[in-house]
């Protein structure tokens, strides 16, 4: 990988949540749940510089306590209507208005998702380069799994066959966007004020990695992981 390559890692956090009140900050094995995903980006081989925005002062404390850069988000930028790309796009603004050395490639991270090991931020940044990439999310495996939908009163096969299923074997994979890792280019993000734009291409991670945090039943189930997993490489 080339070293002269200005890689940043950007990591929104918001004070609000509806679904678990000061979510980013409750306790997580150990630490502030934000605080892992900037400790696994600050142990990546490959990230200059870790930001966490946010418009919450607990946040931006912790962020400067485990040696990230802190970055105040506006108000407008973290309501519950606002998306992560204006908060990534504001972030980014402020960076290269205070950095002489222009951003080349920016690492997403989201704090909700911390089933992840510094290793697999550099295996996507050489899986982003090695398939020459323009955009990248992390992805698991879904292997068989039978999707139905309802239309009306009627369910139907979304993913499958429900009339001729066929053998496991003999499927096609599908890939779930685990919302762990996303890396692009910062011209992607602009031109197309979104994390997706250009060659989108996938990191394949294990399965159990996919699961975040969204409500109180899933703090236990990724807590089980991190543990079993996790929690003794640190």
């Amino acid at each position: 990988m080339n070293n002269k390559i200005n890689i940043i890692t950007i990591i929104p956090a918001r004070g609000g949540s509806k679904g678990i009140p000061g979510k980013n900050l409750m306790n997580f094995c150990g630490q502030p749940l934000v605080a892992w995903s900037i400790i696994q980006a600050k142990n990546s081989k490959n990230v200059n510089e870790v930001y966490v925005s946010s418009d919450c002062d607990d946040i931006l404390s912790i962020a400067d306590s485990f040696k990230a850069i802190p970055i105040r988000r506006p108000d407008e930028y973290a309501s519950d209507a606002a998306t992560s790309e204006s908060a990534l796009i504001h972030a980014l603004d402020v960076i290269e208005k205070k950095k002489s050395n222009k951003v080349d490639l920016v690492v997403y991270l989201q704090p909700t998702s911390p089933l992840r090991d510094p290793e697999d931020i550099d295996n996507a940044l050489k899986t982003f380069f090695d398939v020459n990439a323009d955009s990248l999310f992390s992805a698991a495996v879904l292997d068989d799994f039978c999707v139905w939908k309802k239309e009306g009163d009627a369910l139907t096969g979304l993913s499958f066959d429900p009339f001729h299923r066929g053998r496991r074997q003999d499927k096609e994979p599908m890939y779930l966007e685990t919302g762990s890792i996303y890396i692009f280019w910062p011209k992607i993000l602009r031109q197309f004020n979104n994390r997706f734009g250009g060659r989108i291409e996938m990191f394949e991670m294990s399965y159990w990695k996919s699961y975040e945090i969204d409500t109180m039943k899933d703090i236990e189930i990724c807590e089980y992981f991190f543990r079993k997993y996790l929690l003794h490489k640190y």
